[in-house]
């Protein structure tokens, strides 16, 4: 099966460092995407952080990496926030891969993640220059909710309850 993503059959999502290729590529290029759109940097100080360290399990938290056959084509991660509740970071589809719904293949597959480490609630974040990010997570049963985590490039902060 192929659709116009360029994606072919199924996608395989694995457990990955976020500081080692190809996650860490895939980051890179989702952070040079956001830099364009908002004119800085996600890394920078007075931006929510993901460091790779927070992304491991040890620290509650996942990196996943979406692979269509030998291809990483997305990546993501859950960062802890505390009792119970989590964060979906680093969301990316490579362009090549994109409107095939890999993106909520990998929501999907993120929420999963976030259960199996024993999370009740997961939260995220998107900005005015990603409507098409804020469809999908409202049409993923996201409700919105005021900012909760100061980061200047967001316009709509959302979370939904895993039960």
């Amino acid at each position: 099966m192929r659709d116009d993503s360029g994606v072919t059959g199924k996608l395989d999502f694995r457990a990955q460092a976020a500081d080692a290729p190809p996650a860490s590529d895939l980051i890179e290029a989702m952070v040079q995407e956001v830099a364009g759109l908002y004119g800085s940097r996600l890394d920078v100080p007075g931006k929510p952080t993901a460091h790779p360290e927070q992304l491991r399990p040890e620290a509650g938290g996942i990196c996943l990496v979406g692979w269509a056959g030998e291809r990483a084509v997305a990546v993501g991660a859950v960062k802890r926030l505390g009792d119970g509740v989590c964060e979906i970071k680093r969301m990316y589809v490579a362009h090549e891969a994109r409107g095939g719904g890999v993106a909520r293949a990998l929501l999907t597959a993120l929420e999963d993640a976030a259960r199996s480490l024993g999370y009740e609630r997961v939260r995220l974040d998107t900005g005015p220059s990603q409507p098409h990010a804020k469809a999908l997570y409202l049409s993923a049963g996201y409700a919105e909710i005021p900012d909760y985590n100061g980061n200047p490039d967001a316009s709509f902060w959302a979370e939904k309850a895993l039960g």
